[in-house]
């Protein structure tokens, strides 16, 4: 989870950079005192919550939150203020929250918990893929989940890249053997290479990973931790993370994404 906060006040930003700390001391923290920074901030590394002053000299809050609503519309935005008559022009942002001060921990952990977009975590996911760079996929042990035959894992891949779409034998095999004919011989062959591939999820005791129907799988991306879709959540952790590299060696992956994020 990552936070940003902003107060042109260096003792007020100091106070209030120290309460989310002790509200969500395993949180990303980074405080800015200047408006640009911080924007700045969210625009190359994201940002899952931003706390902003709203009485500030040059780009009030108000200001600051549109511009970070640009960003990201579904950054939570939480205000921080000692002048209430700021209240309605700020709930207008559709924010996150308002904190009055002084800012205290209690006050914090108050508006953490009602979020308007909700961070949930996925420490209940049976696996964790990395799409961005090279495609890998994870136990929650940490040990790489081992796949008979690299096929099979390419296969498991398009799988993740296809978010949960039923796939039949024969789009798989499009995919994987694009110039080659898809006759009984390559049929056979990719039927195979899905059989490994369930037999490995199996044999790591995380099968549930994959649905399956007549002649066709799909994966289950209730149980994955997958940064790819992360990114597509506008996760700030997720978006950082992107170095322009999706599942690098594989040639059909293309990396696919919401225009209207942008």
């Amino acid at each position: 989870m990552r936070m940003l906060c902003v107060d042109d006040e260096p003792l007020m930003l100091k106070m209030l950079e120290m309460a989310i700390k002790e509200a969500k001391p395993d949180a990303d923290i980074t405080a800015h005192k200047k408006q640009a920074d911080l924007l700045e901030d969210a625009r190359k590394n994201g940002c899952d919550i931003a706390f902003l002053d709203i009485h500030m000299r040059g780009m009030n809050g108000v200001e600051l939150a549109k511009e970070l609503k640009a960003v990201n519309p579904k950054m939570n935005i939480i205000f921080v203020t000692g002048f209430s008559e700021y209240a309605g022009e700020a709930m207008k942002m559709h924010a996150s929250g308002y904190i009055m001060k002084p800012v205290t921990k209690e006050k914090i952990e108050q508006e953490l918990a009602d979020l308007r977009f909700p961070i949930v975590p996925k420490s209940n996911a049976l696996l964790r893929v990395q799409c961005f760079g090279n495609f890998d996929v994870f136990l929650p042990s940490g040990e790489h989940l081992r796949f008979e035959r690299s096929r099979s894992k390419e296969i498991f891949a398009y799988l993740v890249h296809r978010q949960g779409s039923s796939c039949s034998t024969r789009e798989i095999a499009a995919a994987l053997f694009e110039d080659e004919p898809y006759d009984k011989k390559q049929q056979n062959y990719v039927q195979q290479l899905i059989h490994s591939m369930i037999k490995s999820l199996k044999a790591a005791g995380v099968e549930e990973a994959v649905v399956r129907s007549y002649n066709a799988l799909a994966v289950n991306t209730a149980v994955l931790d997958c940064d790819y879709y992360r990114f597509k959540e506008l996760d700030a952790g997720a978006v950082n993370a992107y170095q322009n590299e999706y599942m690098s060696q594989y040639y059909w992956a293309d990396f696919l994404y919401d225009e209207d994020f942008y």
